[in-house]
């Protein structure tokens, strides 16, 4: 089965990128959440920290300063040496 992933962030040309492999496991890995900043995104966040946090995973929470661009590098970078995997909030 073929899929085709579109990505939203303005590129006049199709890109082509390959999926981020997915751990086996969440054990010892350190999940960063990341609030874009969309109406009720945080309420999401919340019961999935509170989730994660229950089952002993370690929670780094994040925010975009806006959700009309795309994470400004610095919070990238942030996130990339902090996390082992990051869960994205897009709620409306």
């Amino acid at each position: 089965m073929t899929r085709t992933i579109l990505d939203p962030t303005g590129e006049r040309t199709a890109t082509t990128r390959e999926r981020a492999a997915r751990p086996g496991s969440l054990a010892g890995a350190t999940v960063g959440l990341l609030d874009i900043g969309k109406a009720r995104g945080d309420v999401f966040l919340d019961r999935l920290e509170e989730l994660l946090r229950s089952e002993g995973h370690e929670v780094v929470r994040f925010k975009k300063p806006t959700f009309t661009k795309p994470a400004p590098l610095d919070l990238r970078h942030e996130i990339a040496s902090k996390c082992d995997v990051v869960i994205e909030a897009l709620a409306d």
